[in-house]
């Protein structure tokens, strides 16, 4: 074990979802003092912030949305800085969450609620329905205009047959803020990480419809992100860093950890909820490591780009295309750790449109959705 006084120092931003597991397991089981470092971590509140104090060096590297630093890159609605992502923190974990009132709307339909494409359409009956009586739009909370939650709900909706920038209003909530937003009566559901989900179930101020993993099982969640200045100023420190996460990944994904990790977790100085529902968001459906979840693929950021010029985030170029395309650095970590295993399991979404992502063609897939908003 390196010496304190001769540890490298590295300062990481994250935000309370119970997907920093693999930061906070670094820090304090020991993998990053291991590889000489010393992991400083900080929370915060909001994704903006996360955003903000890595342009400026506040934060060497943050626990990111994964579309954070695509946006980045592209300087879509703020100053453009080239910003990568060699390892993705995440896969799974958020789910859509709806008030008690709107789940017994969308039961009145007689649809299948199981199922993520039978319960969307029977939201745009609820829609429908509410728009033919003259009555306000429901509300949904999303954490960030480029976070997986802003687009899986987006897709969601749209696939069956809401139009989100019409039929509906969708706010950016922060995350620890969601369950009370609810509970209020501001919004009439929610898409967030865990474990807020949970404990809007818990607490009987909502009920999880469905994990957006039913669609999209594979797309990673949440990435380490940091400047690519950085990355190339200190090349040592982010392969070491990037060893020490890659441990702290493998031991976070053992089930025979999770108790241990719940505990940590459920601490004021991290998630600062009850350990129970850290436990059961951990036995749900998030991964860290296993099934490749660690890489974050080209594929990946290019659905995400798909999002953002679907909704009229950018507008689409060829140029921004190969620009995403250096945003997501699984080279970086081939470097560090052995080869990918082989896995089945496809970076893009299931269908729920019947529109296969061609991640070739991107131009080509916009083009076929019946749903979005590309003249901006």
């Amino acid at each position: 074990m390196t010496s304190p006084e001769n540890l490298t120092v590295v300062r990481a931003g994250f935000i309370a979802l119970v997907d920093c597991a693999v930061l906070v397991a670094a820090r304090e089981l020991g993998f990053a003092q291991a590889h000489g470092l010393d992991l400083h971590l900080t929370k915060e509140v909001s994704w903006a912030n996360i955003r903000d104090r890595v342009n400026i060096g506040q934060f060497d590297v943050a626990h990111m949305l994964a579309g954070m630093p695509i946006a980045q890159s592209l300087g879509i609605n703020h100053i453009k800085i080239p910003t990568i992502a060699p390892l993705a923190l995440g896969v799974g974990g958020n789910a859509i969450t709806v008030s008690h009132a709107l789940y017994q709307a969308l039961q009145d339909t007689g649809r299948d609620l199981s199922q993520p494409l039978t319960a969307a359409r029977a939201l745009g009956q609820v829609v429908a329905a509410r728009q033919a009586q003259g009555q306000e739009p429901l509300s949904f909370g999303q954490v960030f205009p480029f976070s997986c939650h802003n687009y899986q709900l987006r897709y969601w909706m749209a696939a069956g047959g809401v139009d989100p920038e019409r039929d509906v209003r969708l706010v950016v909530i922060p995350p620890p803020y969601m369950v009370n937003s609810l509970k209020a009566g501001q919004v009439d559901g929610f898409c967030v990480g865990e474990p807020w989900n949970i404990q809007a179930a818990a607490e009987g101020v909502g009920v999880i419809l469905t994990h957006t993993s039913a669609f999209w099982p594979s797309g990673p969640e949440k990435v380490l992100g940091l400047q690519q200045r950085w990355a190339e100023a200190h090349p040592q420190t982010l392969k070491a860093l990037l060893q020490a996460l890659d441990e702290a990944a493998q031991w976070v994904d053992d089930p025979d950890h999770h108790a241990q990790l719940a505990h940590i977790l459920a601490q004021p100085a991290y998630l600062d909820v009850v350990e129970s529902l850290v436990l059961s968001a951990l036995e749900g459906d998030l991964k860290f490591h296993r099934d490749g979840a660690e890489w974050a693929e080209c594929e990946d950021a290019l659905w995400l780009y798909a999002q953002m010029v679907r909704w009229g985030q950018t507008p689409p170029s060829a140029q921004a295309e190969q620009a995403v395309c250096r945003t997501f650095r699984p080279d970086l970590l081939v470097d560090v750790i052995a080869p990918r295993a082989a896995h089945e399991a496809s970076p893009s979404p299931l269908p729920l449109d019947g529109i296969t992502f061609d991640a070739t063609d991107v131009t080509g897939y916009i083009a076929q959705l019946a749903i979005k908003n590309c003249s901006k």
